[in-house]
């Protein structure tokens, strides 16, 4: 068998989110990413380090997979993660808060050596913030 070569890295990130204008103004407001494509189904952000982040309508998501993602009943939250490390933990559960999202855990000291919060998006994506703690 051909060697496939190295893993291949992450390119994008797709949320697919229930209002796109809404998830667009939380994500701009709590993170202030640069937009990289913006059409009115689908928003695409340049994260540092050149992954992206896209928030896709749900129809729009259904058209590529011929599938239309599950709702998140309220006060739910979908299976996706988003795992940040940032350089101030305080600060950025600040934004988020003020952005609008409800936070699940509180900044706490974890067992894998990281200080980390936990959120929801508007759409019950969870948003992990970090630092790692000093050895």
């Amino acid at each position: 068998m051909a060697d496939a070569g190295p893993p291949a890295p992450i390119a994008l990130l797709i949320l697919a989110v229930e209002d796109l204008p809404r998830a667009a103004a939380f994500y701009d407001a709590a993170f202030g990413w640069e937009v990289g494509w913006n059409e009115p189904v689908y928003r695409e952000y340049r994260l540092p380090g050149g992954t992206g982040l896209s928030l896709y309508a749900r129809a729009g998501f259904a058209a590529n997979t011929g599938l239309t993602p599950a709702a998140v009943p309220p006060g739910a939250t979908t299976s996706t993660e988003i795992y940040l490390r940032v350089a101030d933990l305080e600060a950025a559960c600040a934004r988020l808060r003020a952005a609008g999202a409800r936070e699940l855990s509180p900044p706490a000291d974890r067992v894998w050596g990281d200080r980390a919060a936990y959120f929801a998006d508007p759409d019950g994506n969870v948003i992990g913030v970090a630092v790692v703690l000093p050895h």
